[in-house]
């Protein structure tokens, strides 16, 4: 028994020594990476000073502390930054729906600001800015080199002034300056509308509207529509939609979806991540469903579009979608001010990131350009001629009165499809992709 006790001792002893020998390193490390941190803190101090006593202008300090802080946060990666006090104050007012400027939400790219994509009915839309625009001037002055919320402060102004940006596109050859007048820019997150047997919910961004604004609208439109079951399905616009807010694009997704997983996040430590599942019940009951993306349906938008093309509820169609697949956390801080801070990924109910890479569409159909009018506007169309046209031809006594009045209205449904497609090409094929789906009908 005293040699068992010995023995153990000495392991235990064996393994105190073992442990102190692996663990002196780790510490002197740990304590020189301390000591490292505390240098450059140090650096930092007597660089603040040297900028105070030695500028040739006198600064202010508090604005070279808010620029060093934000020079930091953007070094991470686009969507991080400093809030001052006014900065977070009108985030707060544009998440409850109402804010002055362009209409347009943009992020930062080899020194320019790009667009994102322009908010519906807005200023910038109006005046013809799209997804993928550079702005590479204000008024004559260059963007190169500024910070983010730099370039937006210089797009800022009283409501009703002008503003002229330079725009640069892709398959232009020169860049070309648009002026546009500020004004209030109050964001209808939701458009609800019936086209033939179709209800279009048109989402232009994610907000605390979007979720109670959809259900409203919907129903509203089946209401129109004399029933339910008089829908032959349903379209979710989310093109140029720049996102939002996570739990509004969790609830619409989850609007319809009975179950399964709609995202996950995964953070920098494991308990940082998080899983959120539908809970029962179909806002649609059932409706085959269609969602629309471009390159301007980013962040919120790419997790419904991503959750119900993942669980095969619905199919989506247009273009790429941004890539943008990180979460941002908004965290307040001492003055008013805050911090927004790139804190986790978002995968797709498949796994998939889309971080940079985006949501392909299961059908890829592009918008057109708009076609130049090639005739005047008074010169009138030729009517194609047909059999009826002809003098003397022969009566179809074969069909009732009724039938040829539900024929002629067919036809003008039709007719209205065909002049969608020269408004809308790709709103049109997915209605027309509803009717195909309706013609089939329920399969066993």
């Amino acid at each position: 028994m005293k040699k068992f006790v010995m023995a153990a001792l000495g392991g235990t002893a064996a393994g105190v020594i073992a442990t102190t020998q692996i663990a002196g390193p780790l510490l002197a490390q740990e304590t020189a990476k301390t000591e490292n941190v505390y240098e450059q803190l140090d650096l930092f101090g007597d660089i603040f000073e040297r900028i105070r006593a030695q500028y040739v202008e006198e600064v202010e300090s508090s604005d070279l502390i808010e620029a060093a802080i934000n020079g930091m946060l953007t070094s991470l990666d686009p969507h991080s930054s400093y809030l001052s006090p006014k900065d977070a104050a009108k985030m707060r007012e544009q998440t409850r729906g109402e804010f002055g400027g362009l209409g347009i939400e943009v992020t930062q790219e080899d020194g320019f600001v790009k667009v994102v994509s322009p908010i519906d009915s807005t200023p910038a839309a109006e005046a013809g800015i799209e997804a993928g625009d550079f702005i590479t001037h204000v008024n004559g002055e260059s963007l190169l080199g500024l910070l983010l919320d730099d370039a937006v402060e210089l797009m800022r102004g009283p409501v009703g002034s002008e503003i002229v940006i330079t725009v640069v596109r892709e398959g232009e050859p020169e860049p070309f300056d648009v002026s546009i007048i500020r004004d209030t820019i109050q964001l209808q997150a939701v458009r609800a509308r019936l086209e033939g047997n179709t209800a279009v919910l048109r989402l232009s961004t994610f907000n605390e509207q979007t979720y109670p604004k959809m259900k409203e609208g919907l129903e509203a439109q089946f209401e129109a529509a004399g029933g339910a079951d008089n829908i032959n399905g349903i379209v979710i616009d989310l093109r140029n939609n720049p996102g939002g807010l996570l739990n509004q694009a969790i609830a619409v997704s989850d609007a319809f979806l009975e179950k399964g997983e709609i995202v996950s996040t995964r953070g920098r430590a494991l308990e940082d991540g998080d899983r959120v599942n539908a809970t029962p019940g179909d806002l649609s009951g059932g409706k085959p469903i269609v969602v629309l993306i471009n390159g301007g349906s980013a962040s919120a938008s790419e997790i419904v579009a991503g959750a119900l093309q993942d669980h095969r509820r619905a199919v989506v169609i247009g273009t790429k979608s941004f890539g943008k697949g990180s979460v941002q956390t908004v965290m307040p801080l001492r003055g008013n001010g805050a911090m927004r801070l790139t804190t986790a990924r978002y995968y797709t109910p498949s796994g998939r990131s889309i971080q940079a890479l985006g949501v392909s569409p299961d059908i890829v159909v592009a918008q057109p350009p708009a076609r130049v009018e090639e005739e005047a506007e008074d010169t009138p169309r030729r009517r194609s001629r047909s059999e009826a046209d002809l003098r003397g031809s022969l009566n179809n006594d074969s069909l009732t009165e009724d039938e040829i009045k539900q024929i002629e209205e067919d036809r003008a449904k039709a007719e209205k499809a065909a002049e969608l497609r020269e408004e809308d090409y790709q709103l049109a094929y997915a209605i027309d992709i509803l009717k195909g789906l309706s013609a089939l009908g329920p399969s066993d």
